[in-house]
């Protein structure tokens, strides 16, 4: 019996030997699995295997009726380094973390109560999973919002946002056992599941987000053990639910007795009189948060509030990860919560965050170019003009030292991964944005086949 790995293996090399010799490029289709098999010799099914095995390495995307692409990931140029000796630096649309210019400043006066011995040595000690009862206190006021205010007791601390959904995924969904994500969603947090051997289904979005009736339908077909989901200012089609819908999907939530993780990272950019989606659901949901958006990403301070059922399970899944907070970064984070520093850069980083997409919409929606994305957002989705595929988009962006990402990063699936590319737009200085939003205008307008492009 052929190994389609061993196959897969070959071909991962030669398409990777082709790209570096510029003898194909990202975006370039690849023969039908039923012209390789002919060409190899092998079965068809076999030959569909290896095609399947690709994709899931993140060498190629499949598009349902459309074909098999190579992917930008790999390529000599999808993502460049930072600056190249005697070059230019690249301007990152890829990372989305904001550092205001002078927020150092507002942020070091919070930092000096740490200093004494005593306060040092009590931030030094080891983490912990519960906190402490001013940071229970603390976060507790800061995620707050329409109404809806976590229990202290409910409030989990760890390293990071990411090792929360980690430990959410650990302790509640089984290897084998089915999670729903939005068709489009977070990499980080698919990675995980297919880390950790659990079955990703695709759920259905529309203009208001996730579809309640996509996650009925996916439960009866086979049961879902848990959904992830971005309410507000959805990464990365910038999409916020409104209450209506909430108030509808935590109704079915009840019903059918599924758990979400409701990710919440980009909420402080939305209307703090809309309630999350526990508020509809609290026994079903457990809320994610960190303070890496609102902060800077060197703090990496992950919390969840969740229901009195879960609180045990998901405690004990943080300490085994090793992924609870740690002493230093649980006290700065208190220190700058309680004195306001927090709240005062959320006021900033929203004006900023409206100034720079209003930026963006006025360079690439007002030339025509087709935007998705809630305009409070520091993200927008760009859909590609007609003859664009998402690959070759990145491949030739990066040519011109600027880094997006193309849609097949956030798609759950084969068949899910549209002709666009997110624009993260909180990390540059305007000075760079500007002109390069402008490029990136001229580059989808000139079209794939221009001269310009290569």
């Amino acid at each position: 019996m052929t190994d389609f790995r061993a196959i897969a293996d070959a071909l991962s090399q030669e398409l990777a030997a082709d790209l570096a010799a510029r003898r194909r490029r990202a975006g370039d289709r690849l023969p039908t699995s039923r012209d390789f098999a002919h060409r190899r010799g092998i079965a068809a099914s076999t030959a569909s295997r290896v095609y399947a095995e690709l994709t899931r390495r993140g060498v190629t995307v499949g598009e349902v009726g459309r074909g098999t692409f190579l992917r930008a990931a790999g390529t000599p140029l999808p993502r460049p380094p930072a600056r190249e000796a005697g070059g230019a630096e690249v301007t990152d649309l890829e990372v989305n973390f904001s550092v205001l210019p002078d927020q150092a400043a507002l942020l070091a006066p919070g930092l000096v109560g740490l200093t004494g011995p005593e306060a040092l040595m009590d931030a030094l000690g080891r983490g912990a999973v519960r906190g402490t009862a001013e940071a229970r206190a603390a976060t507790s006021a800061l995620m707050a919002r329409g109404g809806w205010r976590p229990d202290t007791e409910g409030l989990l601390f760890a390293g990071r946002g990411q090792q929360a959904i980690a430990a959410l995924f650990t302790a509640l969904v089984a290897p084998g056992e089915r999670i729903g994500f939005e068709a489009m969603t977070y990499p980080m947090a698919k990675g995980m599941a297919l880390r950790l051997g659990l079955q990703s289904v695709p759920l259905a979005m529309d203009a208001e987000g996730l579809r309640p009736e996509a996650v009925a339908a996916a439960h009866r077909a086979h049961p879902l053990r848990l959904i992830y989901l971005q309410p507000d200012l959805h990464n990365p089609l910038g999409v916020t639910m409104p209450p209506a819908r909430r108030a509808a999907l935590g109704a079915l939530l009840r019903e059918l007795g599924i758990l979400a993780v409701e990710d919440v990272v980009y909420a402080f950019l939305a209307d703090e009189a809309v309630a999350p989606l526990a508020a509809h659901a609290p026994d079903h949901v457990v809320v994610v948060d960190s303070l890496s958006k609102r902060v800077a990403p060197g703090l990496t301070l992950g919390m969840m509030a969740a229901p009195a059922a879960l609180r045990h399970r998901l405690a004990a899944a943080l300490r085994l990860g090793g992924w609870s907070a740690q002493g230093f970064t649980l006290a700065a984070g208190t220190a700058w919560m309680e004195d306001g520093s927090v709240a005062t850069l959320v006021r900033r980083k929203r004006a900023d965050a409206l100034a720079r997409n209003a930026l963006a919409r006025g360079i690439l929606g007002d030339a025509g170019l087709r935007l998705r994305g809630d305009p409070r957002a520091y993200h927008l989705w760009l859909e590609l003009p007609e003859g664009w595929r998402a690959e070759t988009f990145v491949a030739a962006a990066a040519r011109r030292r600027i880094a997006v990402s193309p849609a097949a990063e956030f798609a759950v699936g084969a068949g899910h991964a549209p002709d666009a590319v997110r624009l993260a737009l909180a990390a540059p200085p305007e000075s760079s944005l500007r002109p390069a939003l402008e490029t990136l205008r001229d580059l989808a307008l000139a079209g794939p086949d221009s001269g310009s492009v290569g």
